[in-house]
């Protein structure tokens, strides 16, 4: 699987579960941390929690397992990591403070409607 076809899989899941404002960042050119960034804000820890199962269970059908998964105590964010895509889940707050859009602003941001439709 490529890891494009990951971050389509991944936006899928984050979009099934109600997540918010999801973007695709693609780092490839980057960064050597992943080829993809898949953001989405979450409305409650429960969220964060229910998207995070979501990408895994979407992953597993495909044969892939999270090599790391980082989450904050106090259920404001997770991250995931795909090797080549990274997942990250965050309330509002914690988006609003990470602000990775604005980090990796030189990231080609990826059609999520268009993705969501493959």
């Amino acid at each position: 699987m490529t890891p494009k076809e990951s971050a389509i899989i991944l936006a899928k899941a984050l979009d099934s579960k109600k997540g918010g404002e999801i973007k695709v960042l693609r780092t490839e050119e980057l960064t050597t941390l992943a080829d993809y960034f898949v953001i989405c804000t979450a409305g409650s820890s429960t969220q964060i929690k229910a998207l995070s199962e979501a990408c895994e269970e979407a992953m597993e059908k495909h044969g892939e397992r999270p090599h790391h998964v980082e989450g904050h105590r106090g259920g404001t964010w997770v991250l995931m990591d795909f090797s080549s895509v990274v997942v990250h889940i965050f309330d509002d707050e914690a988006r609003k403070f990470y602000d990775l859009e604005r980090l990796w602003g030189d990231a080609v941001q990826e059609d999520v409607e268009e993705m969501l439709q493959q």
